[in-house]
């Protein structure tokens, strides 16, 4: 029995980090927006003819081997990978894992890969897990391979697909899917790859840290992080395009107040690039520092966007929204 599972990156639109517990606590109606795309990271299970188990990752090119699942709780190399093998107390297999996201992208590729191998592990020992079971696997193995917090937005695109606010109140985290026209949407982002990859986990480490001393500075900034995201959700809804570019740029604004190293020169430069050429608004996926970068337009300045951003060196990473979450065989 051969396993395979895929499951979708993302594009964060708005209130990242705050979804980082318990940071979204302190600001009453806190929100996340992002969206899935077709950019996905994949899992296969192969049995093998003994009890050892054998993991391979196909973008780093590491390979981690054992006898038994017990051996993987303390491995460094692939680190969440041998941690969820671990979790689940398996043998007999190959797990081999792939993705479409470039290294530290900011779109969320190693929660959309540990959805993916979550699934497919929970699979082969015939464990059934609701979706959000299985994301709360997901989000504390990760933890645990980080040695931070992990935020909650991010395991919601890949299992669910779409685009949709994350709503973070003390009673509980709820995701509910938006009416937006991505066809539209899309016209109007393009993506692309700094060729800097970045870690999240300092960076969103350092501000939550920050935050939980008292710092003033860093709680005003999820204010207007937090007010930025409904300003964004209610023009995303009503198909307020000039609305939501004016939101993106209000978002990189604040985002870049977070930290000194959330923008860098190198970002600085394709942003500067693509305005000149009619961009609207720009952000940084994920925390920033390096990785994903996405330039807010119109249509009509979609194609020059894209070349001055190729000319400024970086990667275009073409991609449409995913309306389907985790996906099997």
């Amino acid at each position: 029995m051969i396993i395979r599972t895929s499951a979708p990156t993302r594009i964060d639109l708005a209130g990242g980090t705050i979804d980082i517990w318990p940071l979204y606590l302190f600001h009453p109606g806190a929100q996340t927006l992002n969206a899935a795309i077709s950019l996905r990271a994949s899992a296969q299970i192969e049995p093998r003819p003994d009890s050892r188990i054998t993991i391979k990752s196909v973008d780093t090119g590491a390979t981690v081997e054992a006898e038994d699942w017990r051996e993987l709780r303390h491995r460094r190399e692939l680190r969440l990978l041998s941690l969820l093998v671990h979790f689940f107390e398996v043998g007999g297999l190959t797990l081999t894992t792939t993705s479409e996201s470039p290294a530290g992208a900011g779109i969320a590729g190693s929660s959309a890969l540990n959805v993916a191998v979550c699934a497919a592990l929970s699979e082969w020992k015939r464990t059934h897990y609701e979706p959000e079971a299985l994301l709360q696997i997901a989000m504390n193995v990760e933890a645990q391979a980080i040695a931070v917090p992990t935020g909650l937005q991010d395991y919601r695109p890949a299992l669910y697909g779409g685009i949709a606010a994350i709503e973070l109140e003390a009673d509980g985290v709820r995701r509910v899917p938006l009416d937006v026209d991505l066809a539209e949407l899309r016209q109007r982002i393009v993506l692309c790859y700094t060729g800097e990859p970045r870690n999240s986990g300092t960076n969103n480490w350092e501000i939550t840290k920050r935050h939980i001393d008292g710092d003033q500075y860093i709680f005003d900034c999820f204010e207007r992080i937090r007010d930025t995201a409904a300003t964004m959700r209610t023009a995303l809804t009503q198909g307020d395009w000039d609305g939501v570019g004016r939101a993106i740029a209000a978002e990189w604004d604040n985002r870049k107040r977070l930290a000194p190293g959330v923008s860098t020169p190198a970002i600085d430069d394709l942003i500067g690039r693509a305005m000149a050429a009619g961009a609207t608004a720009a952000k940084v996926c994920g925390a920033g520092g390096g990785g994903c970068l996405f330039c807010y337009g119109p249509p009509a300045a979609r194609e020059a966007i894209q070349a001055a951003l190729a000319a400024g060196g970086a990667r275009l990473l073409d991609y449409t929204f995913e309306r389907h979450g985790l996906g099997r065989g």
